[in-house]
């Protein structure tokens, strides 16, 4: 009997672990879905893909102090009862795919759509969305609404409610080529071997994080246009990510390159813009204080430049920020004219 019992156990963990190693990522579901899974929805020739762990970024505890103090605290509470959903609680992730295309001039024009996993009521959203922009326009894309809100200068915004889980944001473009994906039409970016190659060597349990591959051309027009950049010919790709550790945030840029000679350049090239912005920040402590926490390297295959940024330094430098925006908020503002008593005694 016990040995019966053994080797059904077996069998089952067997069958266990072939299906775990079998298995692919889905189309995300909200509350269960893994940063990778996001990656199912967003096309295949991409060249930038950001994901971003939401849940966690909103509810990391200087975030949500920040959410739930002064002025905010108010404006936040009231966001949530318009459209019946708490970024806190109701989303998980967001994933943006890039991709360039060229006009018929031959300019690149970036196209891309950002795909947010949550769980929410789209009749809700969509109710207030047409309440602040009754100009809205919708069509059928393949059996899926597409929402156009026009923007009074410059391109208009596109979304659509994909399932219960997922909507997309985004270019035209952009948001019908993550329905294809969706639908089955057309190949998800887990099928790019370049991308997916950084991908399994990336951090991807990080808070945010991005890979960007460039083409041969991409780069030419950047090192031509900026004599400067000369020293990026070499370069293939960068990844980046943001992550909180230490009661912080830490930051990693990587540009990759094959060339371990230029690769020194760069970080030599780095390290005097360091240097030189640190002489200039005697009046701003907290801007001295965050480039000595910067480091920067190389190695035969890549530049690296690491940020470890604590708590404390990260408060210093959004009130510094939030100073320097109502200063120039109060700038804007139209010179407030005298009462009418004073003019007539002024002419008198």
């Amino acid at each position: 009997m016990k040995k019966t019992v053994v080797g059904l156990l077996t069998l089952v963990l067997l069958a266990a672990s072939f299906t775990a190693c079998g298995k692919k990522a889905g189309i995300p579901v909200a509350g269960s879905a893994t940063a990778e899974d996001m990656l199912t929805l967003i096309p295949k020739n991409v060249q930038s893909v950001f994901v971003i762990d939401v849940h966690r970024g909103m509810n990391i505890p200087f975030v949500d102090k920040a959410l739930k103090t002064g002025e905010a605290a108010e404006k936040y509470k009231e966001a949530i009862a318009k459209i019946g959903l708490d970024p806190q609680k109701d989303v998980y992730f967001a994933a943006i795919g890039i991709a360039q295309t060229v006009d018929a001039e031959g300019k690149s024009i970036p196209q891309g759509a950002g795909v947010i996993n949550l769980k929410y009521d789209p009749d809700k959203i969509l109710e207030q969305i047409k309440k602040e922009n009754p100009e809205i326009k919708e069509e059928v894309y393949e059996g899926v609404k597409i929402f156009t809100v026009p923007e009074k200068e410059g391109a208009p915004m596109f979304g659509a409610f994909l399932d219960a889980s997922n909507a997309a944001l985004g270019t035209e473009a952009g948001v019908k080529a993550v329905i294809d994906v969706m639908k089955g039409k057309a190949e998800s970016v887990v099928k790019n071997a370049e991308i997916m190659k950084l991908v399994k060597t990336g951090n991807t349990k990080a808070l945010v994080w991005n890979i960007t591959t460039f083409t041969p051309e991409q780069i030419n027009k950047m090192t031509e246009t900026t004599p400067m950049l000369a020293s990026l010919k070499s370069l293939q790709a960068a990844t980046m990510y943001i992550d909180d550790k230490n009661k912080g945030l830490q930051i990693e840029i990587k540009a990759l390159s094959s060339d371990a000679a230029k690769n020194k350049e760069i970080a030599d090239m780095l390290t005097g813009f360091k240097a030189l912005g640190a002489m200039g920040s005697s009046e701003k402590p907290e801007i001295g204080e965050f480039l000595n926490k910067i480091e920067i390297s190389s190695s035969p295959d890549n530049v690296k430049l690491f940020v470890d940024m604590p708590e404390a330094l990260l408060e210093k430098l959004g009130q510094d920020m939030e100073k320097q925006v109502k200063s120039k908020l109060e700038g804007l503002k139209p010179a407030e004219e005298p009462p009418a008593e004073d003019v007539v005694k002024e002419i008198d």
